[in-house]
């Protein structure tokens, strides 16, 4: 009879690494053995069979692929991760010819412009969560190009949770909402996703990226892309090179702050979508260069990590990027369903001069995502839907099935036949046909982790010495508030550990706000962390924000009698930055300025609050500012934009307002009076930084 327990002690849990086949018994008792659907008993559920260690994986694992085939086909339709979505079309602008390293077609020919479709999107959530949900954002991107689909299908963060592909519906399923209660939604604050990642040492380097503002972008056109996995990049010699896919936003990197965030979720749920539908309508044209981190068989063999390891990267410092082309989003679709809902994705999507290496978690997905298409989209001919189909022509024998749209016509559907080329139809190509590179690949057949993908801290580590001061305290007090939110003390604890073993300090910080009792041992480690790693500036969003106010938004608060002039001059200087504006008033019919003239509204002031925009400014008469003094939407207005570490500018007749919300005393110099329009081009200048840091300090407990 087996006993049934409720949550357990780190050291009390049973379980097999995959790393040397040690396995953690469970104390106190027998429990069940885990079996597959047919009842046949599972030796190791957390490796994928594989040839070698490091060698690619085995279609004959059958457990895993009942496990994937099941968990690809738990939703309907909605997808079952990255449910939140919203998408774009453009086109892609090689920059140079990159013959000498790949014979893929899209990069043969400088100024070459290939359509794109791109689709961004959260994890967790369903398709109604909110946008600014803390999570990892989507970033799949779809080239049509003269030899077929490729799709690099990304996130905004380089690692992710997990070494293999078997762990993915664990994963998801311990950071969805619970199966019992339905909830939590679009959060990872709960037991059962903390509970998970504190039993997977593995997924402690993308613990600390998630907590960090990465996973908060002010949008989805300040944020940056990765194509994760190491791919090979295959010459038209046959001649191979690892590379790793970047995309870099021209606007540069941007978050917001956690309280901005759920505010922003509360004021607008669809806050990216908007964001981006209005960036492409008005013809700012969100873009990103692609850039390609490229490196030898020599190489990775003297990295500190293995670049089959998904939970790795490679820091821009000892691999520089090489930017080679532009993707431009320039039209919005003309339907959600028909093209956002039903763009199949699928990281098998590749084109001669392009091809996998054997990270295990790219190898499973590669399994995974035709499995998921056929079971959202209900038939092998998703790719007759128009946003799926490829731009160059196909040609094949397959035929029929669910939903056929098209079909070649003739007799034959077979190959080889001896009917001519008419009504024989196509054949292969060993000249210009997709080849794979011939890696040699030895080993015995086994389930395995390669020791190589045993260092779960050291980069880690080295994420969080790459933050600013600012980043650093934003990522404890992100630790802090998710654990806050964990019932069972055990866990909190055992992330506690692992931090441990990333940075005392933070670990320290962290256990002091949870008010643990007892400081927990470090957690045990199969290999020590490496405390010699140089810091990566690249990795810090504050140290690589932009050089301009440019594609963002500044909120103006006005009232009637406002300075006409004083209103112009700061148009004047947002609009030659290339920004906008956003005009915020008592009623939403707009107000009369100073000059007679009539200023038409955009937002009510408690439909438009501060949280909506980058920077903001108060300007008002002296009854407008006693008016707003009355309005508590008015005093949040100005009291989170201060919170939130935003530029305000203010007229003087405004004081009222900031003395009525009790800031008058606290104005620094992130707040700058403006006395004449001449003043406006300073406030912009100032408002390039995006943000004044200094101020949080200020804002802290003593």
């Amino acid at each position: 009879m087996t006993k049934k327990f409720e949550s357990v002690q780190v050291d009390d849990l049973a379980l097999n690494t995959g790393q040397g086949g040690e396995v953690h018994q469970i104390a106190g008792g027998d429990v069940e053995t885990l079996t597959t659907q047919g009842g046949t008993p599972v030796s190791d559920d957390q490796n994928s069979l594989k040839a070698g260690s490091r060698g690619p994986t085995l279609l004959e694992d059958q457990h895993f692929r009942e496990k994937i085939f099941h968990f690809d086909h738990e939703r309907i339709p909605e997808r079952v991760v990255h449910a939140r979505g919203f998408g774009a079309h453009g086109f892609f602008e090689t920059y140079e010819s990159l013959a000498d390293i790949t014979a893929a077609d899209i990069f043969q020919r400088a100024g070459e412009k290939t359509e794109m479709f791109v689709r961004f999107s959260t994890v967790a959530g369903n398709k109604g969560s909110p946008d600014l949900a803390r999570d990892v954002r989507g970033f799949a991107c779809r080239f049509y190009t003269k030899e077929g689909n490729w799709d690099l299908v990304g996130n905004n963060i380089p690692v992710f949770f997990i070494q293999d592909a078997i762990k993915f519906p664990d994963l998801i399923h311990a950071a969805k909402a619970a199966p019992d209660r339905d909830f939590p939604q679009a959060q990872t604050a709960h037991d059962n996703f903390w509970d998970f990642i504190s039993l997977s040492p593995e997924s402690m380097h993308m613990a600390l990226w998630i907590m960090s503002d990465r996973t908060i972008p002010r949008s989805l056109r300040f944020m940056e892309g990765f194509g994760v996995h190491t791919f090979r990049l295959v010459n038209a010699a046959g001649k191979s090179t690892f590379v790793k896919f970047h995309w870099k936003p021209a606007l540069g990197l941007q978050s917001v702050v956690w309280n901005e965030a759920l505010k922003l979720n509360g004021a607008d749920p669809d806050f990216h979508r908007r964001d981006l539908w209005d960036a492409i309508q008005m013809g700012d044209f969100p873009e990103w260069e692609l850039g390609m981190q490229l490196f030898d068989d020599a190489f990775a063999e003297r990295f500190d990590f293995d670049i089959l390891d998904a939970t790795k990267f490679i820091p821009e410092e000892e691999v520089p990027i090489r930017i080679v082309g532009k993707m431009t989003l320039d039209r919005c679709v003309d339907n959600f369903f028909l093209e956002t809902e039903q763009v199949a994705f699928q990281t098998g999507n590749i084109v001669p001069g392009i091809d996998f290496s054997n990270d295990p978690l790219l190898q499973g997905r590669n399994f995974s995502y035709l499995d998921t298409q056929l079971k959202r989209l209900g038939s092998p001919n998703f790719t007759h839907i128009p946003v799926n189909a490829p731009r160059c022509p196909v040609r094949h024998f397959q035929q029929d099935g669910h939903m056929a749209m098209q079909s070649r016509k003739g007799r034959a559907n077979y190959e080889p036949n001896s009917w001519g080329a008419d009504i024989g139809g196509p054949r292969e190509s060993p000249e210009r046909g997709f080849r794979s590179f011939p890696a040699e690949e030895s080993g015995g057949k086994a389930r395995v982790r390669s020791e190589t993908f045993a260092d779960h801290y050291s980069q880690a580590r080295q994420f969080y010495l790459s933050q600013t001061e600012v980043e650093q305290n934003h990522i404890a007090k992100a630790f802090i508030f998710e654990l806050s939110k964990v019932e069972t003390l055990a866990i909190r604890s055992r992330m506690v550990a692992h931090l441990l073993n990333v940075d005392e300090g933070l670990a320290k910080k962290v256990a002091t706000e949870l008010r643990l009792k007892d400081m927990p041992k470090p957690a045990s480690a199969k290999r020590p962390t490496k405390m010699d790693l140089k810091a990566s500036p690249k990795l810090s969003i504050l140290l690589n924000g932009p050089k301009s106010f440019k594609g963002r938004k500044l909120g103006i608060l006005v009232t009637d009698g406002v300075d006409a002039g004083l209103l112009t001059g700061l148009k004047k200087a947002i609009e030659s930055e290339g920004a906008l504006i956003e005009i915020v008033a008592p009623n939403i019919g707009g107000v009369k300025a100073s000059d007679g003239s009539w200023i038409e509204a955009k937002q009510k002031i408690d439909g438009g609050p501060s949280v909506l925009y980058d920077a903001v400014a108060v300007l008002t008469s002296k009854e407008g500012a006693a008016l707003l003094a009355k309005l508590p939407p008015a005093k949040d207005f100005v009291t989170d934009a201060f919170a939130h570490c935003k530029f305000i500018a203010y007229s003087a007749q405004a004081l009222a307002l900031f003395e009525k919300a009790g800031l008058a005393a606290d104005l620094d110099q992130g707040c700058v009076k403006l006395d004449a329009a001449k003043e406006a081009k300073s406030f912009v200048e100032l408002c390039r930084e995006l943000r004044f840091w200094p101020r949080e300090k200020t804002l802290e407990p003593a």
